[in-house]
């Protein structure tokens, strides 16, 4: 055969494969022997097809045995051949009206062909654009939101800088996540980055295309090729994919946007890229068949061998993607096993001619990358939509392959004959084992060996003459003692006096009158005491049996108890055995040689109309697991990965499964330079060209840096300048002021001033209050001078002065030391306190403590005024290059944030325990997030994280349930309050819990997520159900990416005194919150 009948071969194929996918969405057939036949029948002609099939259908109706010949597995929704992709939109328009039917065929056949003759675009990749034209008009949407909603990056580029080698993250510019977590799979096949990176497109590109798959494959190749470039190369954090978005958008003309499986995308994107190598290929041929590198990388062939009517067929398929279906399995190789097996195959293993129906799929020639789409959606047909699967589906890390290749068919078959005369056994001892664990005739069941137990309890319990009721005397105590009567209860009592129980346990009694009081005997209550009284029997027991009746029933009971528990342990025993032998089927050697490796796993997590994706990819450079999650990538593990996947516990689960065959290194083996065999790595893997727009990409980056280092060393400028202006004016002042007892007035923002002007304290040195609270500090000086001066000999100020901060110093060293609880936290009543704890250098320490000694309030006396003097004049000797004035501001300035922080923190826990959620959210946000800076330059820096993460956790949850039931109240004001609330507070915050990945954080977001996922199955009224649809996708949608917030609000101005005392209440009060918080 000559290529170019091949190639005329191939078009042929893809002509009848659509022609079968149109025949299969408008009829809603699946039988594609079925569809073939009509094909013929009708000599091609669709309309002939149609009324063909509608007729068949009408006559006999589709049965599951007619479901013997299909691609693949009956309802799976996904199948792909090479270069096409069976749709999977099937609309049943089987009804009674028949000449109604025959119109809408009609009509839709013509609507599709028209379409394609006008356009040359299928309907499928019409749906395709759909997903791609709602992506974008959620990003340009995006842009109208308000404040709280839109997706910005950070204005500071070293938070958007790449650190080292870390893998490049992918920005989600509006409902792309599903488009990040595919070409995040597919770019760290290095194989496929290469011929990504390496693609060069045909020399006839420079001309004008020829036709509508140039037009729209080319452009796409070449921004894939940029995209991959910069998540190769660039020093960027994350990179924006907008440009390669637009491309495939632009591809289609489409008005119309809906929601899309994503695996669709993931089928045209390798569709595309096919066509695209193909272009190549056949461009660089001499005379041979050319080789796709996308088709030989990613399509493989099965053999499909079957019974039809009798007659026995083998046909020769290839395949992409392979679809497996998850309800009704529990792992990967159950999904695998009724994929290959359809309809009812005993007949293939039989010589004689049966009517029998079914086929076996048996592949003959893997790809090295091989990708199963695991069909978790559905279409609910009771409440008229699609629904998600959240079955639990296990996989593993390594797939062998073998019990499913060709070439060990026969083996196989033995096996798999074995397995099923094995489960057979094996579900008869579980019906056995099964009538031992839920005995009884009733609708309640026990296991056999406990009732044996009960009845053996009951016969051995003391004997009653009387009956349970009449044993009872409702005058006197239950507790037998013959203390003085009760007094009758009054009418009231009476009434609450609770019912009796006929089995013998006690029964509350109402109290006595007070007048009664001296006289009461302990009453035994239900519920509140442990120890029942001595008189009352544990259990109900015979009134009459002897001791020979006795002896004989508890030797039965005691034998048939043991054998039922003998009985119990073999079954138990015998279905181990089979599990174990189930398991270990195909473990011998010759069943592990075609080993797969899992490379990524794609993961959903939300419902059927709303969710977000991301990837977990292995890197086998440093062996672990990596999550990728839009901007966000990050080591995991296998456990992690094994929680968000499997299903059957959240609303996540794996839709894709991609493996790789291990046995082919170079799948994800790094380049060599074939000069001097040193691994290529960044920017060296590039092309020129690439390396060229790389670099490009990185200057501007760089030009950014620049411009923000710039802006802040003006900001740095004009903050020293307008504090040097604060510090003259109040020197000047100052200088004409009369002294006064009262504290002169500081700036928050003030920094100690250079020799020529005189000192200016800190805030939390010396500040103004209602309650002249500053002079405690002066309190304390004056108090470390008397000392000094009782304790010193010689009285020079000079010599006064050290001694004085000698004392000081070791009193607040002595602080610093103390283990105190959190209330009580010495570091907010002084700054010297906080630097020790904090290890700052011994000059700044000193030069604080001189500034504290140098207060001008401190002039009451000759000796203060004296040792003020002196201090004064030391800080004026002090020289720049004695103590670094940058450093001794950092420090002042790290203090000052810790301060802030504090009342952060302060202000967010009183309204915490105020119940003012909505508030007190942004003040957790804040103390936690500027707490978490604060603590990661050291220990002591901050406050406890736990508890600031537990109450912003909790806070967020309020809000969650508020708004909850708001949106349940159904009042159209409610609603919209509750939405309000979780629009601008709630969701806008949910990236916060999810960037660190705590579990206690994750939990968080998946009881607020579950929630509001829990309507999605209510009967609601139309208009909320638009706005809960609206509303679900902000709320899974969540990358780590941050959103912007509020501004912070406006903090007050405390004293120091005022500052430690509010906050010791208010961390007085957690002493009654729960464990976990304290």
């Amino acid at each position: 055969m000559t290529v170019e009948q091949n190639v005329l071969q191939q078009h042929s194929q893809k002509h009848q494969q659509t022609l079968l996918n149109q025949l299969r969405e408008v009829t809603g057939t699946t039988d594609v022997q079925l569809l073939q036949q009509a094909l013929q029948v009708s000599n091609g002609d669709l309309a002939e097809a149609v009324a063909f099939l509608t007729e068949k259908n009408a006559k006999v109706p589709q049965q599951d045995e007619t479901t013997y010949y299909q691609t693949s597995q009956v309802a799976s929704d996904k199948y792909i051949s090479v270069g096409s992709q069976a749709d999977t939109n099937v609309i049943d328009l089987t009804g009674d009206d028949k000449d109604d039917l025959q119109r809408a065929i009609a009509l839709s056949l013509e609507e599709s062909n028209r379409a394609f003759r006008e356009t040359g675009i299928t309907d499928e990749e019409q749906a395709i654009s759909r997903v791609l034209e709602a992506s974008i008009a959620e990003n340009k949407a995006s842009l109208k939101r308000t404040h709280t909603e839109v997706w910005s990056d950070s204005p500071n580029p070293y938070d958007r800088k790449r650190i080292d080698t870390c893998p490049v993250g992918l920005k989600n510019v509006g409902n792309t996540c599903w488009f990040s977590a595919v070409i995040q799979s597919l770019f760290n096949l290095l194989e496929f980055q290469r011929l990504v990176l390496n693609y060069s497109p045909p020399a006839r590109v420079h001309d004008l295309p020829r036709n509508q798959k140039e037009h729209r494959n080319l452009p796409f190749m070449q921004e894939l090729r940029n995209l991959f470039s910069l998540m190769v190369g660039s020093k960027r954090k994350y990179v924006d994919p907008s440009r390669a978005v637009e491309i495939l958008k632009d591809a289609f003309k489409s008005s119309e946007s809906q929601q899309q499986d994503v695996s669709e995308f993931t089928h045209k994107l390798l569709d595309w890229l096919e066509d695209a190598f193909q272009m190549k290929a056949e461009e660089d041929r001499e005379g041979e068949k050319p080789k796709n590198p996308m088709v030989e990388l990613f399509y493989g062939r099965f053999l499909a061998v079957g019974v039809l009517e009798g007659k026995k067929f083998e046909n020769t398929e290839m395949f992409g993607q392979y679809p497996l279906q998850v309800n009704g399995f529990k792992d990967l190789h159950e999904c695998l096993e009724a994929a290959m097996i359809e309809g009812e195959i005993e007949s293939l293993h039989s010589a004689e001619n049966s009517a029998r129906s079914g086929q076996e799929h048996w592949f003959t020639e893997l790809p090295p990358v091989l990708t199963f789409e695991l069909s978790r959606f559905e279409f609910n047909q009771a409440l008229g939509r699609p629904e998600k699967i959240h079955n639990k589906l296990e996989f593993p890390s390594m797939l062998y392959m073998d019990r499913y290749m060709d070439r060990n068919r026969d083996i196989t078959r033995i096996k798999r004959e074995e397995i099923r005369r094995l489960k057979e056994h094996l579900t008869l001892l579980q019906q056995r084992l099964e009538r031992y664990l839920s005995y009884g005739s009733g609708p309640k069941r026990f296991p056999l060996a406990d009732v044996l137990q009960y009845a053996m309890e009951f016969a051995s319990s003391k004997p009653v003459c009387t009956s349970p009721v009449e044993d009872i005397d409702s005058s006197a105590p239950p507790g037998g003692t013959t203390g003085q009567p009760l007094p009758p209860p009054s009418t009231t009592e009476q009434d609450s006096l609770p019912a009796l129980e006929t089995s013998g346990s006690a029964s509350g009694l109402s109290a006595a009158p007070a007048a009664a009081q001296q006289q009461r005997v302990p009453i035994h209550k239900p519920f509140t005491q442990s120890r029942l009284p001595p008189d009352l029997p544990m259990h109900p027991a015979p009134r009459h049996i002897t001791e020979e009746e006795l002896r004989v029933l508890e030797g039965c009971l005691h034998r048939w108890r043991s054998e039922v528990e003998n009985d119990t342990r073999d079954l138990q025993g015998s279905i181990n055995r089979i599990h174990r032998t189930i398991d270990l089927m195909y473990s011998d050697k010759s069943m592990m040689q075609v080993p797969y490796r899992l490379h990524a796993v794609l993961v959903h997590e939300g419902q059927a109309n709303a969710g977000h994706y991301w990837a977990y990819i292995y890197d086998p450079h440093q062996r672990c697991w990596m999550k990728y999650n839009d901007i966000s990538v990050t080591k995991s593990s296998w456990e992690e990965l094994v929680r968000d996947s499997f299903g059957g516990y959240r609303n996540a689960s794996a839709y894709c499964l991609m493996y790789i065959n291990d046995k082919k290194p170079f799948l994800i083996e790094e380049e060599f330079d074939k000069e001097t065999g040193q691994i290529l790595s960044g920017m060296d893997k590039l092309p020129p060209d690439l390396k060229q727009y790389v670099k490009v990409d990185n200057e501007l980056f760089g030009k950014e840096i620049e411009e923000w280092d710039a802006l802040q060393a003006r900001k740095a400028q004009q903050e020293k300048l307008a504090l040097a202006t604060a510090a003259a004016d109040a020197s000047a002042t100052a200088s004409i002021s009369t002294s006064s007892s009262s504290p002169q007035p500081m700036s928050i923002d003030s920094s100690p001033p250079d020799n020529t002007a005189p000192q200016q304290d800190p805030e939390y040195m010396e500040q103004p209050s209602p309650t002249n609270d500053s002079k405690h500090l002066q309190e304390d000086t004056e108090r470390a001078i008397s000392r000094a001066a009782a304790e010193q000999e010689e009285r020079s100020p000079e010599a006064l002065l050290t001694a004085a901060i000698k004392l000081e110093y070791a009193r607040l060293l002595r602080f610093a030391q103390e283990d105190t609880p959190p209330e009580n936290d010495y570091r907010l009543q002084h700054i010297i306190v906080y630097f020790i704890q904090n290890q700052a250098p011994k000059k700044i320490l000193e030069r604080t403590l001189l500034t504290q000694f140098a207060d001008r309030n401190l002039a009451f006396d000759e000796r203060c005024k004296s040792i003020m003097n002196v201090a004064r004049a030391k800080l004026d000797l002090i020289k720049p290059d004695e103590v670094n004035m940058d450093e001794y501001e950092m420090w002042h300035q790290a203090y000052r944030n810790f301060r802030e922080t504090t009342i952060f923190m302060m202000s967010g826990l009183e309204l915490f325990q105020k119940t003012n959620y909505i508030e007190a959210l942004m003040y957790l946000i804040y103390s936690y997030q500027y707490n978490k800076e604060l603590l990661s330059k050291g220990l002591y820096r901050g406050h406890d994280e736990e508890l600031l993460g537990y109450y912003r956790r909790e806070c967020l949850l309020k809000l969650n349930e508020q708004a909850a039931a708001m949106f349940e109240s159904g009042e159209e004001a409610e609603v919209s309050t509750g939405l309000g609330i979780m629009n601008e507070l709630v969701v806008p915050c949910i990236p916060l819990l999810l960037i660190h990945d705590t579990e206690r954080d994750l939990l968080a977001v998946e009881d607020m997520r579950n929630r509001w996922c829990s309507y999605l199955g209510q009967e609601m009224e139309s208009n909320l159900q638009e706005k809960l649809t609206d509303f679900l996708p902000k709320l899974l949608d969540c990358s780590t990416e941050i959103k912007s917030f509020h501004d912070p609000p406006k903090l007050p101005t405390y004293s120091t005194l005022e500052l430690s005392e509010r906050f010791s209440r208010v961390m007085a009060a957690l002493g009654r919150v729960p464990t976990e918080a304290r």
